[in-house]
């Protein structure tokens, strides 16, 4: 199944206006997918991954950040690891009640892991962004691709320079086959 939502640049950007910012100057009529892969190719890797965190589902987003923290690094703190579960179990059963532990772990924890950002796009996925005893606050709709968007960023920001190319290449090459529809090599 096809998960691209966008045929073209501009269709991405009137879906979600600050895409614009976020991703930075883009051709409007250039395909998605070919705008996507230009921008990896050329290791534009805050365009690349800006424009997949708003390409991919939510859902897909939430999962692809994920993975793509895995390539990342080895090793999370006791915090971030229970970030990262949390928006994995979310990703594997996107009910409520993952979804508001996905939430409630991401506010408590550090804004500077990257993980999270990824249990907040989680929590930000739909649904009242705010404890249950006040009135309910819904989400909006471009705040998991900022929140996945994030996350990548701070990751990226840690890397080498030695292991980012080839990473950011590794992480970008599976976004795109996410949003093309194709089936994954087993990890």
């Amino acid at each position: 199944m096809n998960q691209v939502r966008f045929s073209t640049v501009r269709d991405l950007f009137e879906a979600y206006p600050l895409a614009r910012y976020d991703v930075g100057k883009a051709a409007p009529d250039k395909l998605s997918l070919d705008f996507l892969q230009e921008a990896a190719d050329a290791g534009n890797w805050h365009q690349a991954v800006s424009f997949c965190a708003y390409l991919l589902p939510r859902r897909v987003a939430v999962a692809w950040g994920c993975r793509s923290l895995r390539q990342m690094f080895d090793h999370f703190d006791g915090n971030e690891g229970r970030s990262l579960s949390f928006a994995e179990t979310w990703v594997r059963q996107p009910d409520e009640q993952s979804r508001n532990k996905a939430l409630a772990v991401g506010n408590a924890n550090d804004p500077e892991q990257p993980a999270t950002w990824l249990a907040l796009a989680a929590g930000w996925s739909g649904g009242s962004v705010v404890p249950a005893e006040f009135a309910p606050v819904e989400a909006k709709p471009d705040q998991t691709a900022r929140a996945v968007r994030a996350a990548l960023l701070i990751g990226l920001c840690r890397l080498t320079r030695e292991s980012r190319d080839r990473i950011m290449t590794a992480c970008l090459e599976d976004g795109i086959q996410l949003a093309r529809g194709e089936p994954r090599p087993p990890r």
